[in-house]
């Protein structure tokens, strides 16, 4: 309701706007950096006029003209990449300006009352649409800049596969070939020295290569899965790594009793176990007194089945065990940071997942895999 009172005050704001709009624009806090200065004196100005009209009646004209005076400063607030704090500041110090020019008139508490509530609001709802608007803006900011740098991230990986790719093909013939000529040699002359450690080199080389593949498909064209024994691939893995467990005095604990089946592919889960296992083989030696390592695997339900590889090595730190699994991240001097990386990535190609934990006493990788339907054993377990 217009009073006699809105309309004195309404006179004295327009009396004093001059006035009231250079004290605003003197004690205003302004960076040096700040690109919109000469945009603060008109915002000021439609903000004096957006209070004055709120003291004369409030409609939904008057709201959209809050709401587009926020949403246009907020955006120069964004572009301008300065302290939002600043912005709230000066705001507020309108409001206070306004309220000690309106104190200076002869006008009771009770009769100013109504008129500060009216300009507390319009100053109140203009920071709430400033603010959300600036925090809409920047959250939309931030998404665009992180998908961004996934994409970049995922075209440098995908650009890694292709070039991976086409070399590994050109390395593992030759690889073959002298993996071929070792069998060879062994059969012809089996009293020769070191033969059995060039053949385990040179299955952990085609090993390390097989992993740079992985990262250039998703799925190989004529390969099918199987079902097979995650307990004989377990002791497969081990008789493999056999030399290196021996070489490094390690302690292996096994803990499986029940027969499990998985369905999938039984080269990639092994390249999984023989990576986890081995990495923890080579953190234990030389800084464990008593290295080990214990496989525990059991059932979770009908459905699943929980494989825990711990050992009992240095304590990896906190900040690596957040990104333990992202390309490059390794605590090796010589990694290449990729291997984890891949196994976590045949896991949950295979539905499962893939964790660690690490603790003063143990460091534990975690594999969850759903087991055959029926865990039922389909295939010849040699094939695998």
């Amino acid at each position: 309701m217009f009073t006699k009172t809105n309309e004195k005050i309404l006179a004295f704001l327009h009396e004093n706007k001059e006035l009231l709009l250079l004290e605003w624009g003197e004690k205003k806090i302004i960076s040096k950096e700040e690109p919109f200065k000469h945009k603060m004196q008109e915002n000021g100005e439609l903000m004096f006029y957006l209070v004055y009209q709120s003291l004369m009646e409030e409609d939904d004209e008057l709201e959209e003209r809050i709401r587009t005076l926020a949403h246009t400063v907020a955006d120069q607030r964004v572009e301008a990449e300065v302290n939002l704090g600043e912005f709230v500041y000066n705001v507020n110090l309108g409001r206070s300006i306004i309220q000690n020019y309106l104190n200076k008139m002869r006008l009771s508490r009770w009769e100013l009352q109504e008129q500060l509530e009216h300009i507390n609001s319009c100053f109140d709802r203009f920071l709430y649409y400033s603010v959300s608007h600036y925090s809409d803006v920047k959250n939309q900011i931030i998404q665009e800049k992180t998908q961004f740098i996934d994409t970049s991230h995922k075209d440098r990986l995908t650009l890694l596969g292709q070039m991976t790719s086409s070399f590994i093909h050109e390395f593992r013939n030759p690889l073959t070939s002298v993996q071929g000529f070792i069998q060879l040699l062994k059969a012809e002359n089996p009293e020769m020295k070191y033969l059995d450690i060039i053949s385990i080199e040179l299955g952990q080389l085609n090993f390390q290569i097989s992993q740079f593949l992985l990262l250039s498909k998703k799925e190989l064209i004529g390969k099918e899965k199987i079902t097979f024994s995650l307990n004989e691939l377990l002791e497969e893995v081990l008789i493999f790594l056999y030399p290196s467990i021996l070489d490094g005095k390690v302690t292996i604990v096994k803990n499986w009793q029940e027969e499990i089946y998985l369905h999938g592919y039984a080269d990639e889960i092994r390249q999984v176990l023989i990576n986890i296992i081995f990495n923890a083989i080579d953190v234990l030696n030389p800084f464990t007194t008593d290295p080990l390592i214990e496989i525990n695997c059991y059932q979770l339900g009908d459905s699943h089945v929980k494989l825990n590889i711990a050992n009992n090595g240095p304590r990896i730190p906190a900040d690596i065990v957040q990104s333990i699994f992202e390309p490059f991240v390794t605590t090796k001097t010589l990694g290449t940071g990729l291997g984890l990386f891949v196994c976590k990535e045949i896991i949950e190609k295979h539905k499962g997942n893939l964790t660690c934990e690490t603790q003063s006493e143990m460091t534990v990788f975690s594999i969850t895999l759903p087991i055959a339907e029926g865990n039922e054993f389909e295939a010849d377990s040699s094939n695998a």
